[in-house]
């Protein structure tokens, strides 16, 4: 059964859509079959895959609201063993077409019921909100990847995105787990960056992840290329680090057979790769 990650903040501009494309991209390069979902209406994991959105003709929003199969508008992607579920701007319609349905915290998780069988992992792209797509999306999950920017407001909604994840373990999905909290955009030769990074190391402790994802210019040109950061330049730093970022979620899930030495525990050996 593939484990499914939602990748959410309600605070826009920290990186959702650029961990879930570079992550799952990530995975798949290291041979595990996944599938990415995007959850936002704005469907940039789509075009951040190479598809133009006047081509996509069913997406999410069919899914969700029509109960098209989900093979039916899975896309192959570019990258070997790497699946795409597309989005576009009829998904804000789904919130309110939803509204009255009799189990609509659920109806993502029982729409990727069959593909939980065929994949390893499926992450899934969730919109900057808490509303009813992003609460399937955590219904639906595993576990949940918090990207977190390294910057001042950093902590702000913070408090409200696990509040509602406590909610959903309390009345939806007991088994829903913190994956981990992403620093993102960091910048060491930035005080303040380094200031963040520790303070949320300080109070979230192990549930941050020891990868760091770095500033770096390949990963905010790699969409308009609609290529994920590892066909657009593999010896990039923000290639190298979502790479480690799925070697650690790999090892953190026993789900692979990397030797002790070699694994990734110190931010300082991430950051030198």
């Amino acid at each position: 059964m593939a484990k499914v990650i939602a990748i959410a903040n309600q605070k826009g501009g920290v990186g959702k859509t650029t961990t879930s494309i570079n992550l799952a991209a990530s995975l798949a390069v290291l041979e595990y079959k996944t599938l990415l979902v995007d959850g936002d209406p704005q469907a940039n994991s789509t075009t951040g895959n190479g598809f133009d959105l006047k081509n996509i003709q069913l997406g999410l929003y069919d899914i969700m609201v029509n109960d098209t199969p989900a093979d039916q508008v899975i896309l192959e992607t570019e990258t070997p063993n790497l699946y795409l579920l597309p989005s576009n701007i009829d998904l804000v319609g789904a919130e309110i077409e939803l509204i009255n349905h009799p189990n609509r915290e659920h109806v993502l998780r029982n729409a990727l019921e069959e593909q939980r069988k065929e994949f390893d992992f499926i992450i899934i792209d969730c919109s900057p909100s808490l509303g009813l797509i992003t609460v399937n999306a955590l219904t639906a999950s595993d576990s949940v990847a918090i990207p977190v920017q390294c910057e001042y407001f950093a902590l702000e909604g913070l408090g409200k995105l696990l509040n509602t994840i406590k909610i959903v373990q309390t009345r939806i999905n007991t088994e829903l787990q913190i994956e981990g909290i992403l620093m993102t955009m960091y910048d060491g030769r930035l005080r303040l960056s380094n200031q963040v990074v520790e303070e949320i190391k300080n109070h979230f402790e192990d549930l941050v992840f020891h990868t760091i994802v770095h500033r770096n210019t390949k990963l905010g040109e790699a969409p308009s290329f609609g290529k994920p950061a590892l066909l657009y330049d593999a010896e990039s730093t923000g290639a190298t680090n979502y790479l480690n970022l799925a070697k650690e979620i790999l090892q953190k899930n026993n789900m692979t057979k990397i030797k002790n030495e070699d694994k990734i525990f110190e931010d300082e050996n991430v950051a030198d790769q």
